[in-house]
């Protein structure tokens, strides 16, 4: 019997490109490939990649420049790109790293099986399409090995908004939203194999729109369903638009006690002026308003945003009013990046801000998130909280999970990972919480 062929997968970015490479790695294993933690030993190594951080091209680049020396020594290693970058740069991939095998884009991902046979027989391709098949239709069965008790599921993929910073529409298409009936048969098979948490994934995932067996679905009806799911305690979702966050989601974060007390909402700028220029296609105060309608309805809501700094034309009056907005909403975590241009967006064209003093707002930014999350999490100590247990921790017999608001939480017990256990926190830490079990 001969050896299986080992695969090493490179993740960069975001949650969905995390469940876009298991799902690889699955169409791969139906293949005779099973995963490997150290490149050195693969037949193939896979990067799957993210076009959103600043020149994130040139990073994937770079590091298949580090791939050179094992290609050498191992001539028949194949060596794929997967993902946005993929599809940003397609034909070019293989015209300036001669040593890849394969591009293949985020959404033609099922045709793996068949590009790395041709790559064994020595022929490289490209498979950038959006092809009219779903590619959910051509991939395995998700396999019981190494399920842990949360997971990913992709429901909704690609972005109709075009903000003006962003990639996403151009690298991923069109707003598509995956059957009802499947994403809840995925479900059930998750659950099967133990997973009590499912995260709904999207890049606009509040504006999912699945066919279902009476018309499309929004996005609260499918959480009411899996809600109904035996064995699926827990239901998060990400990433949300303002401009999609319905009265009847919000109504659900007050009504299914299974859907989580965590909310990703981006914003990107407290300034109507700059939220115009990025064609966000709201304001400050609707945002503001928003939150105010979902906290009446989960009073207990942990909100987390995203921000961008340095936008093109932002002004000291700007960014005053985006530390005002944060100062407003009081976010229990954010995200905060300094604006960088992405090549074939509008904003690129623009002059952007001195460097010096985008560099100097991130930090005043970041300061007052850091203020915010730090005494969300002060908060908790002394309050009671449902633990998910994910997996043992540094210390002998402690454990780490995940709390409702998605605090990592660490404890000392001897409960077994996908124990939802009921604890009380006694002290918080600058990333973490601790818990001490309650009796039963």
């Amino acid at each position: 019997m001969s050896e299986p062929k080992k695969l090493f997968i490179k993740t960069y970015g975001c949650q969905m490109n995390v469940y876009d490479s298991e799902r690889m790695a699955e169409a791969l294993g139906a293949e005779g490939y099973v995963t490997t933690e150290v490149a050195e030993d693969a037949d193939m190594v896979l990067l799957n990649t993210c076009h959103i951080r600043e020149k994130a091209a040139e990073k994937v680049y770079s590091d298949l420049g580090r791939l050179r020396p094992l290609k050498l020594a191992k001539p028949d290693l194949k060596i794929g790109v997967a993902g946005c970058v993929a599809q940003a740069e397609g034909e070019e991939i293989l015209r300036r790293m001669p040593l890849v095998d394969l591009v293949v884009g985020p959404q033609s991902y099922h045709r793996l099986p068949a590009m790395a046979k041709a790559a064994e027989k020595g022929r490289k391709s490209v498979d950038t399409d959006f092809p009219q098949e779903d590619k959910f239709d051509h991939l395995p069965d998700r396999p019981r090995a190494n399920v842990r008790p949360t997971a990913f599921l992709t429901v909704q993929e690609g972005c109709d908004k075009f903000c003006a910073f962003c990639v996403v529409p151009y690298t991923r298409g069109a707003e598509v939203s995956r059957p009802a009936e499947r994403v809840l048969a995925e479900a059930r098979g998750l659950v099967e194999k133990g997973v009590r948490e499912i995260t709904l994934l999207g890049q606009n995932v509040n504006a999912y729109h699945g066919a279902g067996r009476d018309g499309d679905w929004t996005l609260a009806r499918l959480v009411r369903e899996l809600a109904r799911v035996d064995g699926l305690e827990r239901i998060r979702y990400t990433t949300s638009h303002p401009n999609d966050m319905a009265d009847d989601l919000i109504a659900a974060h007050g009504e299914e006690a299974k859907l989580m007390p965590y909310l990703h909402l981006p914003v990107q700028s407290g300034s109507d002026r700059i939220l115009k220029a990025m064609a966000r296609k709201h304001t400050a105060d609707q945002y503001l308003r928003l939150i105010e309608k979902i906290r009446a309805a989960r009073p207990d809501m942990m909100m987390s945003g995203d921000f961008i700094v340095g936008f093109p034309g932002e002004t000291d009056a700007d960014f005053d009013a985006t530390m005002d907005l944060i100062r407003a909403v009081n976010y229990g975590m954010a995200y905060s990046f300094k604006y960088s241009a992405r090549p074939g967006t509008p904003a690129a064209e623009k002059t952007p801000v001195a460097a010096e003093v985008a560099d100097a707002r991130l930090q005043t930014l970041q300061a007052l998130i850091t203020s915010q999350q730090r005494a969300a999490q002060e908060a908790m100590v002394g309050r009671e909280v449902s633990v998910l247990l994910e997996k043992a921790g540094r210390l002998p017999g402690q454990m780490v999970g995940k709390s409702d608001y998605l605090h990592a939480v660490h404890v000392q017990t001897d409960l077994p990972v996908g124990e939802i256990a009921r604890m009380r926190i006694v002290s918080s830490a600058p990333n973490s919480l601790a818990g001490a079990v309650l009796d039963a």
